[in-house]
């Protein structure tokens, strides 16, 4: 069926109370368009949870920093809403620029704990950036509940740690990451891959499979990161880091807690990053 876009905040703010008022529980997907199938498989999970589903396509300008793909990412609204017309969704909601941001960006949410390292330390700025439009959009769409990737892992401890603080009146739902068939991550950016780097992105997916194997030998983390980081750089990525933490905190990894590894490089300019998790261990 074809798919409504909405523009203004007011009026999806207003359908979606309105829509909860009748009883009706609504998902929302916050998506920055150029939907692949890891989208697509958030929107099908929460039109299987939620009576009415919307979905926001919006570029945010305050999470890319200087140099970074802002002015190249891909943007492609009309064959995003074709690609959401097989699906359940009622509203997509997809702004300009002065509509989130009216007279500028003055006001910002700064999240501190899971934000820092990793993507906090490469990237300044960036979750503050994520974290400003994410708390706007739950304003402007006030669903029951709000779906993630597991991908960006880094990002939804992000999210979930500012809906607690802030006490905003949403669950976050986190989903498995969707992969290519050889292993992969699904990601918009997986579009500026020139042939012979899309080859070698898939030794990050690699890299995570063969430290998950090694985690369940009992070998110590150190050595799986360094394991990790060999695997990237033998096929030419630039890490920017190949580490296990605590999946939660991000912090040290703590004994009967599960973990996460994660990878994050360069292919020529194309910047990527996975993870996987990993089972508690005890020592």
């Amino acid at each position: 069926m074809a798919v409504r876009s909405i523009t203004d905040p007011a009026t999806i703010r207003d359908e979606v109370v309105a829509a909860r008022a009748a009883g009706r529980t609504v998902g929302f997907v916050p998506t920055m368009g150029a939907l692949h199938a890891g989208h697509l498989a958030l929107v099908e999970q929460a039109a299987r949870e939620c009576d009415d589903v919307a979905v926001s396509i919006f570029v945010n300008p305050t999470q890319f920093g200087p140099g970074e793909d802002f002015a190249r990412y891909p943007r492609s609204l009309a064959r995003d809403l074709e690609s959401l017309s097989p699906f359940r969704v009622r509203w997509v909601f997809a702004p300009s620029e002065q509509a989130m941001y009216p007279d500028g960006a003055a006001t910002r949410v700064v999240v501190d704990g899971p934000a820092r390292g990793f993507e906090g330390t490469i990237r300044p700025g960036h979750f503050s950036g994520v974290a400003t439009v994410v708390c706007r959009l739950f304003l402007s769409v006030p669903a029951h509940r709000a779906y993630f990737g597991a991908k960006d892992w880094q990002q939804t401890l992000v999210v979930k740690r500012m809906v607690r603080d802030l006490g905003l009146p949403i669950e976050v739902v986190v989903c498995p990451t969707v992969r290519e068939p050889d292993g992969l991550a699904m990601s918009s950016r997986n579009a500026y891959l020139s042939p012979d780097d899309r080859t070698r992105a898939v030794a990050l997916s690699e890299s995570l499979a063969e430290a998950a194997a090694a985690w369940e030998t009992g070998l110590e983390s150190p050595a799986i990161e360094a394991a990790m980081r060999r695997r990237l750089e033998s096929r030419g990525i630039v890490v920017d880091y190949a580490a296990i933490a605590d999946a939660e905190s991000l912090g040290p990894v703590v004994s009967g807690r599960p973990a996460v590894a994660q990878v994050a490089g360069r292919l020529g300019t194309t910047r990527l990053i996975d993870n996987r998790l990993l089972p508690p261990r005890s020592w």
